[in-house]
């Protein structure tokens, strides 16, 4: 059974709607896109400590919303997966949604970069956002 684990570095504990049905829909993206899940870890963070990871394992001097790091052995998939709680915060200001809504967002898009999506050139983003609103929509986000 595929291990979906939640952990808070230096946030409190968010309030997920149904962390169980968010995990197990995690589980579900994975084999909706024909992809082997093991072992995800999400690991919510402020903004400090999510740009000190993007400074020390990506040489990126930025705020950024989300880190995924594919640490998958064979046709197992494992995952690392950081998020700013704080980044996730303002784009929700940003793009005039719920905070809940695009705290999901977020997390299927880092399970959505551990299947195998990017999101550097335009042509990713618009796939990208177009598999996230399909996701969203699936769980019961319009």
């Amino acid at each position: 059974m595929p291990l979906v684990r939640f952990c808070y570095a230096d946030v409190p504990v968010l309030a997920i709607r149904s962390k169980k049905a968010v995990k197990e829909f995690i589980v579900a993206i994975f084999q909706a896109e024909g992809k082997a899940l093991s072992d995800v870890t999400y690991i919510f963070c402020s903004d400090q400590y999510l740009l000190q990871i993007n400074k020390t394992f990506l040489q990126h001097d930025y705020y950024t919303d989300i880190v995924s790091f594919d640490l998958s052995e064979g046709s197992q998939t494992i995952g690392e997966i950081y998020i700013s709680v704080d980044r996730v915060k303002e784009n929700a200001v940003t793009h005039a949604t719920e905070f809940k809504k695009e705290m999901l967002r977020v997390i299927f898009h880092g399970a959505l970069h551990l299947v195998g999506y990017k999101d550097k050139r335009k042509s990713e983003i618009t796939n990208m956002r177009e598999k996230e609103e399909h996701y969203l929509r699936l769980f019961g986000q319009k």
